[in-house]
């Protein structure tokens, strides 16, 4: 039976793994270093809390949306190899990232250069969305949820990876988890329409990931407040401020992107993750955004964007008429 503190674990095998070392820590489960016995190899080995193994509808949940997660193949998805559960203990099996998490990269570097913030956006949002074609809201989308690894090259210098679509707010709500005050994590992102307890769906996460995206640039949340319910009040009723009062350097344009993204309603957000960060995209490199309508060429010349007049074809290509006979 799976007993005792988590420095006590240390040396011990469950179902299958040796526990080494333990790298991570939340509010409801632990994450080791492990060794798995039967393939040899290194992995990330999540326990949860043990009251949450106790509640049925719970275990039912978090099977099937493990299930789910580790039927999803992305790049910048940490593969699941197992979940399950052994003498009462509930437990994911995951590639062991070496790197640090985003919340540490916060932490430690502070607001990123608008271009690595919109590259590693962009890595994120692609995992978002292909968990959202195949049916899963992760809700808990957060910088700690953010593995950042080493890449390949000076082109990409970061390959980054998004974890724990098996403990998600839907899963703990069915519960009673994530009464006021017992949200996973903290209440920096989470979208108006959770708070509330209204039907959930893609769009959440496309406002918590804005949420991330703005401290990513910030160096700070976009709402801060002196206590929780404070908070929540800010989510779900207040404008969230300017980029630009905490990153002058960074283009106007980049605000109304993140009013859109941080829209109070579901509808008026953009309607997935990479048309955000394309949006974001455009809006700090003065690019356009993919949506906007084109003028016409002579407004573009009155513009002064100088579109240039199209050539004539070539000879060879030029229509030939032959007289009627």
């Amino acid at each position: 039976m799976f007993s005792g503190r988590p420095s006590e674990l240390i040396g011990q095998q469950i179902a299958g793994y040796r526990i080494e070392q333990e790298i991570g820590r939340g509010g409801m489960a632990v994450v080791y270093r492990a060794r798995d016995l039967r393939l040899e190899r290194t992995v990330a080995l999540k326990l949860l809390a043990p009251e949450l193994a106790r509640n049925d509808t719970f275990r039912r949940r978090f099977t099937h949306e493990s299930r789910a997660a580790a039927a999803i193949d992305h790049p910048h998805i940490v593969p699941v190899f197992e979940a399950g559960e052994t003498d009462g203990v509930l437990y994911i099996a995951m590639r062991y990232v070496a790197g640090s998490d985003l919340r540490h990269v916060l932490d430690r570097e502070g607001p990123l250069p608008p271009a690595t913030a919109v590259r590693v956006a962009a890595q994120v949002a692609s995992a978002l969305d292909a968990a959202h074609e195949h049916g899963l809201v992760h809700r808990d989308v957060k910088p700690g949820n953010i593995l950042v690894a080493r890449g390949t090259d000076s082109d990409h210098p970061e390959h980054v990876y998004l974890t724990d679509f098996g403990l998600t707010k839907k899963s703990l709500s069915l519960t009673g988890f994530t009464t006021v005050g017992q949200f996973v994590g903290t209440l920096d992102y989470v979208a108006p329409e959770q708070i509330s307890g209204k039907p959930v769906d893609a769009r959440c996460d496309v406002y918590g990931f804005a949420c991330v995206v703005y401290e990513t640039l910030a160096g700070h949340p976009p709402f801060r407040r002196d206590d929780d319910m404070a908070l929540l009040w800010a989510h779900q009723y207040d404008a969230p401020p300017p980029l630009t009062e905490a990153r002058p350097d960074i283009p106007a344009q980049a605000d109304p992107v993140f009013a859109k993204a941080l829209a109070k309603s579901p509808d008026g957000r953009y309607p997935s993750c990479l048309d955000f960060v394309a949006a974001l995209r455009a809006a700090t490199t003065g690019g356009v955004a993919g949506t906007a309508p084109t003028p016409p060429p002579g407004d573009r010349q009155r513009q002064g964007m100088g579109e240039e007049r199209p050539k004539p074809p070539p000879r060879w290509a030029e229509p030939v008429f032959l007289p009627r006979p």
